[in-house]
């Protein structure tokens, strides 16, 4: 693996902190570029490319050996190449993220998270093109006699908050008859999974699949076909950033660079279209 720039460190800053220093800061934070495509790209930090995201989340954001890698960091350092700068990986919850807060107090320049594209995140945030075909999937502990949704009755599925998953879960409940319980992030989801404090969870499809690869006592027992994309996003109206991300994304598809980050980190290349 080739070595990575200590500036993709994860930087941790306590909620409040966070909160006082974008109020405190507020008339000195540059939160966007041109709104035009084709203007000079503004960036809140002078030479870093400032990513959002929520770890971990693997393979697409997730820390290893002190840094954080994946196949989305890897996507956001071609756009970071581009600029002649290098990328800033800040987390922060997924909730800030997909309410379009992390753009309105200056957090960042772009937002990296596995993040579908969806009508309600498009009012607070503009979104590139689609980078990666997803849906929504059932894992459950190996042998635990739970196939399908309709095996839930009765039992509790753990949901992430402010996840497209959270969503399906919350539109199917009365239906299959099952409760939910929320989790802050996908570790805890998995884990609890894992060690049977709640009978199922539901996720992105590529995720569980991952998690079941590396944690055999757990199965990926049923998919649905939601038709997602994710999206990498951009302060509402900040075009001369937009139209970079789609013009990297563009070339790495053309190229064969995104084919090669692909197999990087799910083993197999994409399906084409």
């Amino acid at each position: 693996m080739a070595r990575r720039s200590n500036l993709r460190a994860l930087i941790l800053i306590p909620a409040l902190a966070l909160v006082a220093t974008a109020a405190g800061c507020a008339e000195q934070v540059n939160t966007g570029g041109d709104t035009q495509a084709g203007g000079e790209v503004s960036l809140i930090n002078e030479g870093q490319l400032t990513t959002c995201t929520h770890l971990p989340y693997p393979p697409f954001q997730f820390t290893e050996g002190g840094e954080t890698v994946g196949f989305d960091v890897d996507l956001v350092d071609l756009v970071a190449k581009d600029l002649g700068v290098e990328q800033s990986i800040f987390d922060t919850s997924f909730e800030g993220i997909e309410s379009g807060a992390s753009f309105e107090t200056g957090q960042c320049d772009l937002a990296a998270a596995a993040m579908t594209i969806t009508e309600e995140r498009e009012k607070v945030m503009d979104f590139s093109n689609g980078y990666f075909d997803a849906n929504q999937a059932l894992i459950v502990k190996k042998d635990s006699g739970i196939k399908t949704m309709e095996d839930l009755q009765g039992k509790t599925l753990g949901v992430q908050l402010g996840t497209t998953g959270e969503e399906y879960a919350t539109e199917n409940r009365e239906k299959f008859g099952y409760t939910t319980r929320q989790y802050e992030d996908l570790a805890l989801l998995q884990t609890a999974v894992k060690t049977g404090q709640i009978d199922a969870g539901i996720n992105d499809n590529s995720v569980l699949f991952y998690f079941a690869k590396e944690n055999t006592d757990t199965e990926v027992t049923e998919e649905f076909e939601t038709g997602e994309e994710y999206g990498i996003a951009v302060r509402t109206g900040n075009g001369a950033l937009l139209a970079k991300v789609n013009e990297v994304l563009d070339k790495a598809k053309s190229d064969g660079t995104y084919d090669k980050i692909y197999e990087k980190w799910f083993g197999t290349k994409p399906e084409s279209k």
